[in-house]
């Protein structure tokens, strides 16, 4: 039996894609001012995988190998990647079981504090605020791989509004560009695994079997990092594999996207679930894949990989791109362009999206401005997309070489906004799972039960708060005053965002017994009922559809 309050007097709808009406103490708007329930199965998938692949394999690979070596980036990779894996299950046993239309903040609102809910909120907020522009940036950068006759605040102007314009067509619109980008951006990366083995077992021009030849390299296969400053050989291997936790923790993180999506998502009970468990396949095929294959086919001490990783981004940038110039392949580099112009696009296109509906939900949460909450006809909080696309005006900072230096300083402090939205992630799990046990509740009777715990998540918690507090530790050799502030200045923000809202609203810590886990449940379980009558009543057709949606 799911933990919900029983069923009473439901009356169907003649729109399926109804708002949900929580009623936790919040005003949630009406149907005509909510989000849509408009993402399918098949949406959600691609979704998640376009959050959890992006630039920061198939370019920022290329600095992790060179300072941790193949084996360092192999083991730096799956480590972070099972503490995603871990966060990720964490956050969807509470969207099971509780598919409300704001964000994860919600569930930190509900189960722990409204004052944490309110950080997390905000510094989500702030990271896509930050990520989104970078994007845009990339794009632009990528473009003028194949001419600079346009200047780049040209292709910006028209990437913004590109992205703009999709969002505001709702979210159907941007969940079957995002699913047709996502599809586009697996088979080209199922393609470069592909290369990246055929170069490895001799198909190239040289007919060179490389096997493991570049794991047994004088300094073995670990990699040295800041060797010079340290000079202490076991030291440096050990910094250098550090720096692959750290590069992997900014490629894993956008991954929790997901959990944004819940509140536009059809029969989310059912596909969230779904989206969850194929997230570890994807960790283990495309990240933990792709790196090793980087690892067979590129030598980390190889000289066009220094200068690759100091790139920008594009073709150049990419260790594959590296990898097919040793072996004499030219013809694949414009490909490999274009395919890392689709992976930024539809990050830039997730960004946008996930940036309106965080500010939208601290809205409706009381936490922003009410006028963020307002919506369209279709379901599109317009006045919190408009803001978002504003702030896309910071990647004209990159257009002067001075404004470059700036811009990377905010991509630093993207991926500490990330780790903290982990770590929230996951003590909300662990004071959730606190408030089931204290109530008496078995998790077994939840519409999905995160394996691996208690200990999961105080894993990622534990695990995560490490590497975000030595993230920054080469800015002491030598000592950058610069690239220090960026690397931390997130945490202090987060924790006067989550004391000053205490403070002024006198919140506390919701102790576990006294954690609502019955409100709003009735409405879910109402609006899963109509969806599956809804799905009934389209008979063979509706079954067909149901299957497509699983593929």
């Amino acid at each position: 039996m799911r933990l919900s309050e029983k069923k009473h007097d439901f009356q169907p709808e003649e729109n399926h894609s109804s708002a949900l009406d929580d009623n936790d103490g919040y005003n949630e708007p009406v149907r005509e001012q909510s989000l849509h329930r408009g993402l399918k199965a098949r949406q959600i998938s691609m979704i998640a995988l376009g959050g959890a692949v992006g630039t920061g394999l198939i370019i920022g690979s290329g600095t992790a190998l060179q300072r941790g070596g193949p084996l360092g980036l192999l083991l730096g990779y799956a480590f972070v990647g099972f503490i995603c894996y871990l966060v990720m299950v964490a956050l969807g046993e509470m969207a099971a079981f509780l598919p409300h239309k704001k964000g994860f903040a919600g569930y930190a609102t509900r189960f722990v504090d409204p004052a944490l809910g309110f950080a997390l909120g905000w510094n989500y907020l702030l990271k896509y605020l930050i990520i989104t522009p970078n994007n845009i940036n990339a794009a632009g950068v990528v473009v003028q791989y194949w001419t600079q006759s346009v200047h780049i605040a040209v292709w910006m102007v028209i990437f913004i509004a590109f992205i703009f314009v999709v969002n505001l067509l709702g979210v159907r619109v941007f969940g079957e560009l995002e699913f047709w980008f996502s599809s586009i951006k697996i088979v080209a990366l199922i393609g470069l695994l592909l290369m990246g083995i055929i170069i490895d077992l001799g198909g190239n021009p040289h007919h060179d079997r490389i096997g493991f030849r570049y794991w047994k390299t004088p300094n073995g296969p670990m990699g040295k990092y800041l060797l010079d400053q340290v000079h202490n050989s076991s030291l440096s291997i050990f910094l250098g594999f550090w720096a692959t936790l750290t590069n992997a923790l900014f490629a894993y993180i956008g991954t929790e996207l997901i959990g944004v999506t819940v509140g536009e998502a059809e029969n989310p009970r059912r596909n969230i679930p779904i989206a969850i468990r194929r997230t570890f396949y994807r960790i283990l095929v495309f990240y933990v894949g792709g790196v090793f294959v980087i690892g067979l086919i590129v030598p980390s001490t190889n000289d066009s990989l220094f200068v690759a990783t100091k790139s920008k981004t594009g073709a150049a940038a990419s260790p594959f791109v590296v990898a097919t110039t040793l072996v004499g392949i030219r013809v694949l580099n414009h490909i490999i362009n274009g395919a890392i112009l689709i992976f930024v696009m539809s990050a830039a296109n997730s960004d946008l999206y996930i940036g309106s509906r965080t500010l939208y939900g601290l809205a409706i949460e009381g936490k922003a401005p009410s006028i963020f909450k307002r919506v369209n006809s279709i379901g599109v909080p317009y006045p919190a997309l408009l803001l978002c696309t504003a702030f896309c005006a910071l990647v004209f900072l990159n257009v002067h070489s001075s404004g470059a230096k700036v811009f990377g300083w905010f991509v630093n402090l993207a991926s500490t906004f990330g780790a903290l939205t982990w770590m929230t992630i996951a003590y909300s799990h662990i004071c959730f799972m606190g408030a089931l046990k204290a109530h008496g509740k078995s998790r077994d009777d939840l519409p999905y039960k995160a394996p691996f715990q208690p200990w999961g998540s105080w894993f990622a918690l534990i695990s995560t708060g490490i590497i975000t507090l030595f993230k920054g530790f080469d800015t002491f050799l030598p000592w950058n005053v610069a690239n220090f502030i960026t690397s931390y200045i997130a945490v202090p923000i987060f924790f006067v965002l989550w004391l000053g809202y205490k403070l002024i609203f006198k919140t506390r810590v919701i102790l576990p017994k006294h954690v609502d886990l019955v409100t709003g449940l009735r409405a879910i379980d109402e609006e899963e009922e109509q969806y599956l009558e809804y799905e009934k009543a389209k008979g063979p057709q509706g079954r067909f559809r149901k299957i497509w949606d699983a593929l």
